[in-house]
């Protein structure tokens, strides 16, 4: 059929034409969106809302150790509430998914509930302390369970989940300053062990180089010092008794040993009033001297024994020959002394420059040892303040002073569903039913080449309309006719019926609907 241009009573012309093809089609869908919307289970959902909030004591007096971000920390906790173990106990405990018990595997059980669970973090804009620039932070989120059917079972167990998130979050937490703490508490029973070990070694090797030790350097050197005075100041004596044995071996060389009994006895005479003027008559040389004055008269007056024994050869007796005998005996003596003074000197010089030789290296491998330990202690002060801050940071958390998850707002029982929107699903059975109508009406009409008024036939052949012949209804066409209306009038008679039904379940979700509709217009 050509193109034409179209008047208004074309267009009824073409609705009563087509009013089945326009009927039938929405009033299906209508129905199936309207069976849908009604056979489909009530999903409720319940959420809590849980505020973040941040540590109580400024961090810059308590440091706490639990440094991970709070969106890690959620969604680590949410693993673990979400684990198999976990759900299964929460499916059993409130005994969720009874439809699917036997019909699905237990992994398409679990995972359908952690579809059902859903965590949504709540940002906002804050200042950031240390770079004084507006950042996004978390400060909340919100857990939500839904389930089909029981909206108390649903209130209750997104109230199991939101504890369960709670005493994670103090688990964790604790867990963590627990660890921290014990952890520099085994690092410092570590230091603490290697400290006394290398004190231990540090003593051991301080006593095997007791003399060699760095701090000893000035008093080894004092000590070689004064050895060498010693050393010289006995050579000098060594040289003056030498000189001195060298006198008296020639004064005795000139003395004869032996003296006449008359010059003795006159010389024992004067020594012995020279020694009563100096000491008492006790003194062992007066005695001694009075012996022999006493024997050398005896001997004078003719004593025969007396004269053998005091005339024997070999025997001096000449007092100066016998003193300057003693005198060089003496200095004899005393070289043969100054002599072992002066090897001993020179032993403990030897020694002495052996220590001071040995000292750098000593000193090296001391000091190797002693940067070793300050080195542990400096480690050990700092574990200990570190662990001194963790105790501190354990008590924090004990406490509950430090970042901690609050509940403000808690599961609550939801008064209607969530889901399906059954409103929704009818004005899409509305709108479908009428395109799909519509447009079935058109390809019909566009598709029929038939000529049904004088103005089609006029252009179509370009030639003028003498006369109509009215439509002649047969027995047949009158019979379809009331058969279809049968139809429409049953039809007609269960919208008739669904409508209460239809308006029964969905005015509610309508004003819902259009309350938030007219909350996102304000916005």
């Amino acid at each position: 059929m050509e193109n034409q241009t179209l008047r208004l009573q074309d267009i009824k012309d073409i609705l009563v034409r087509r009013k089945y093809s326009l009927f039938i089609p929405f009033l299906t869908i209508f129905l199936v969106a309207a069976a849908v919307a009604l056979l489909l289970p009530p999903i409720f959902i319940s959420s809590s809302t849980i505020l973040i909030e941040e540590q109580e004591i400024p961090p810059e007096y308590v440091q706490t150790t639990v440094t991970s971000y709070v969106e890690k920390r959620l969604q680590e906790i949410k693993q673990k509430i979400m684990s198999t173990t976990r759900l299964q106990e929460i499916i059993d405990e409130y005994e969720l998914y009874t439809d699917w018990q036997g019909r699905k595997t237990r992994e398409e059980i679990i995972g359908r509930m952690r579809d059902d669970i859903n965590l949504e973090l709540i940002s906002a804009e804050v200042l950031d302390r240390r770079t004084g620039r507006s950042t996004s932070a978390t400060i909340a989120f919100t857990l939500s369970y839904e389930g089909k059917n029981d909206p108390a079972k649903v209130q209750r167990v997104a109230s199991k989940l939101t504890s369960l998130f709670l005493e994670e979050n103090l688990k964790v937490r604790q867990r963590q300053v627990q660890e921290a703490s014990r952890f520099f508490e085994d690092e410092i029973h570590k230091i603490e062990e290697s400290l006394h070990e290398f004190e231990a070694s540090i003593a051991v090797f301080k006593e095997e180089n007791i003399n060699e030790l760095p701090e000893l350097m000035s008093i080894n050197l004092q000590d070689m010092h004064k050895v060498e005075l010693s050393i010289e100041r006995a050579d000098e004596q060594l040289r003056g008794l030498k000189e001195r044995e060298a006198y008296l071996q020639a004064e005795l060389a000139s003395v004869s040993p032996q003296l006449a009994d008359q010059e003795r006895h006159g010389s024992l005479k004067l020594e012995l009033t020279r020694l009563k003027t100096l000491y008492s008559d006790e003194y062992p040389d007066i005695i001694q001297l009075k012996k022999e004055i006493v024997e050398l008269e005896k001997s004078l007056s003719g004593n025969p024994d007396h004269a053998d024994s005091l005339s024997q050869p070999g025997k001096p007796t000449n007092p100066a020959y016998i003193t300057l005998s003693s005198q060089l005996s003496g200095a004899q003596s005393e070289i043969v002394t100054i002599k072992e003074q002066i090897k001993n000197f020179e032993e403990q010089r030897d020694l002495l420059r052996k220590r001071i030789q040995a000292t750098p290296v000593v000193e090296q491998e001391y000091k190797k040892m002693l940067m070793e330990r300050d080195s542990l202690k400096l480690k050990y002060d700092d574990l200990m303040q570190k662990f001194m801050e963790a105790r501190v940071a354990q008590g924090l958390e004990k406490e509950q002073k430090g970042e901690r998850f609050t509940l403000i707002d808690p599961a609550l029982l939801p008064e209607k569903p969530y889901k399906p929107n059954r409103l929704a699903i009818l004005l899409i059975g509305v709108v479908v039913g009428v395109g799909f109508g519509a447009g079935l009406a058109a390809i019909l009409e566009f598709s029929d080449d038939a000529i049904r008024d004088t103005r089609s036939l006029n252009m179509a052949t370009n030639i003028p309309v003498l006369a109509t012949i009215p439509v002649i209804d047969t027995e047949q066409k009158i019979a379809g006719r009331k058969q279809r209306r049968k139809i429409m009038f049953l039809l007609a008679g269960l919208v008739l019926i669904l409508t209460p039904v239809v308006f029964h379940f969905f005015v509610m979700d309508f004003y819902v609907f259009w309350a938030k509709l007219s909350r996102n217009l304000t916005f």
